[in-house]
């Protein structure tokens, strides 16, 4: 059986057991998929945006019109000042495929890093809204990173991202911070659809048009990361077999279009 733990700082989380059972790939492909994001309102999620609390919408940030879940600063009182945001789901999830539409829109916030032009992400295998520390830049996760073009430059996106993780590849310990897909670069304000495969701990894909872009196995914690450091101290597992989905806002305008979710099997 699998354990799932939540990575709460205070206190061990209550485990998630799964039943163990096998399934055939019909029980796959008859899996439901669910709208995380209903295209009404922000029902199911949770902001956190650094410097704020947990569940503080900091000058409308995370806003849905019609029918789009979009994240925009044009409230907000000056530049950006490292006001990092991240958009929660409630439920943690471990086994799964994720699909996300997206697109980029508009101009970067002033006060924005460069590095942050057309860049934003899915964090998967998160830790909880609630376990953040009020200052804290990123979330420890694992990062589905989005990135847009800019017209004649090769950019890639599904990229690796890993804040306060690690993964393996090619069997051994992978250490960068990010690592580019294959992916082609989509430039321009069209709209991108991110497949991700989740395998609890065992094995993340990254798809785009149905084709493999990136993969890898054993997400972990970083043991010499601070943030991951008070996390395992708290009681997380350094193993990460699943947690929190979230959708970044980096200081750039992007849309949400579709974010769901089919559960697999473990």
């Amino acid at each position: 059986m699998t354990v799932l733990r939540a990575l709460l700082p205070f206190a061990v989380a209550t485990a998630l057991i799964s039943t163990g059972a096998t399934h055939s790939c019909a029980d796959e492909r008859s899996a439901e998929w669910q709208q995380l994001f209903n295209g009404r309102d922000l029902s199911g999620w949770r902001p956190k945006i650094n410097g704020y609390e947990a569940g503080d919408n900091y000058a409308d940030t995370y806003r849905v019109e019609d029918g789009i879940l979009k994240v925009r600063y044009d409230k907000y009182d000056g530049p950006f000042n490292d006001r990092f945001g991240l958009l929660f789901y409630e439920k943690p999830f471990s086994n799964y495929v994720l699909r996300v539409e997206y697109r980029f829109v508009g101009e970067q916030i002033s006060g924005g890093p460069n590095w942050a032009w057309r860049n934003s992400g899915v964090m998967i295998h998160g830790q909880t809204p609630q376990s953040m520390l009020k200052i804290q830049d990123f979330v420890a996760s694992i990062e589905v990173q989005f990135l847009g073009g800019n017209g004649k430059d090769a950019r890639t996106t599904a990229n690796l991202c890993t804040p306060c993780t690690h993964v393996v590849m090619n069997g051994k310990l992978f250490t960068p911070h990010c690592t580019n897909s294959t992916s082609k670069t989509y430039h321009g304000d069209q709209w991108v659809t991110v497949e991700v495969e989740v395998r609890g701990d065992k094995l993340i894909r990254h798809k785009i048009d149905g084709r493999t872009v990136l993969e890898y196995t054993e997400p972990q914690l970083d043991p010499d990361d601070p943030n991951a450091q008070r996390l395992l101290k708290a009681g997380a597992d350094k193993m990460l077999s699943g947690g929190t989905i979230s959708l970044q806002a980096e200081s750039h305008p992007i849309d949400f279009r579709k974010v769901e979710l089919r559960e697999l099997p473990e």
